[in-house]
């Protein structure tokens, strides 16, 4: 497996093998799906069979295994989706964060107006503001915000140590288990830092909920609606990983195109086209 944009290499197989292609690496079995089609009759319709999750021990030893995204198909991925749907997943549920999204898609448009060569940035800064308000009620700052800054790296870290094949803990989970000094173990090392970064990225805007919360100051937000019922210690820890879940991934969404030079052509032509000829555009 290719450790530098390995989706190319998985679209190249889509070409040559079909939809549904495996492969097996040292006795860890990989099925890539190559296809809308073939994602959403497998993991949607067949849910039931397929919706379980890979184990990936690095990522285990960074300490993901509470992301809503590596949590195995049970009872609390079951009750986060619940949360999640009740929440944001309707219409009449985002009604209430509407305001939000009016207040920071005009905050992007004077910063295109202002700085028009920066627009992927600008993307970016507004994906996560707008997600950090509705998952925290955290209002993002103008420039060098550090949850912004945190989950920039915390989504490069959980990119880097679940990428298939990627680590030879992952081919060997046995290894998971010889001490950090033990030669070629430094990737122990790597796990306990990243660790630091993603635990932080987790706890600090959650506590950041709570201070505004006994201050009689928060937002509504989906991180406060649910802190307002009693929770046990269990419910809460899983809840502050279930919110972190939601504003690392939705911050994520524009950042790793970034460096996609096909996208960040394809965005600039978007935003050129809706500039110039703004009347095809009014339905929207």
């Amino acid at each position: 497996m290719p450790h530098v944009k390995p989706w190319l290499t998985l679209a190249e197989w889509g070409k040559k093998y079909g939809d549904i292609s495996h492969i097996e690496v040292l006795g860890q079995h990989i099925i890539v799906l190559n296809s809308t089609k073939t994602a959403m009759e497998i993991l949607d319709k067949k849910s039931s069979i397929y919706s379980d999750r890979p184990v990936f021990p690095m990522a285990e030893l960074v300490g993901l295994k509470d992301v809503l995204t590596m949590l195995p198909y049970g009872d609390s991925l079951r009750s986060n989706r619940r949360n999640f749907q009740r929440l944001i997943g309707s219409r009449a549920a985002m009604k209430d964060f509407h305001p939000i999204e009016t207040i920071e898609t005009h905050r992007f448009l004077k910063r295109v107006l202002a700085e028009p060569g920066e627009l992927m940035e600008h993307l970016q800064h507004t994906a996560g503001a707008v997600i950090l308000r509705i998952s925290h009620g955290y209002e993002v700052q103008e420039k060098n915000d550090p949850f912004v800054d945190l989950a920039n790296r915390a989504n490069a870290i959980f990119s880097k140590s679940t990428a298939p094949g990627a680590w030879m803990v992952d081919i060997i989970p046995s290894l998971a288990e010889v001490p950090e000094w033990f030669p070629g173990a430094g990737f122990k090392r790597v796990a306990r830092e990243w660790n630091r970064i993603f635990e932080e990225m987790v706890s600090a805007p959650f506590q950041f909920v709570k201070d505004q919360m006994a201050a009689g100051i928060a937002p509504k937000s989906f991180t406060s609606s649910l802190l307002e019922g009693t929770l046990s210690a269990e419910e809460e820890h899983m809840l502050k990983w279930t919110a972190g879940t939601l504003y690392g991934a939705g911050s994520d969404t524009v950042c790793p195109s970034l460096h996609v030079r096909n996208y960040h052509n394809s965005v600039d032509t978007y935003f050129l086209r809706l500039f110039l000829q703004p009347m095809r555009f009014s339905w929207l």
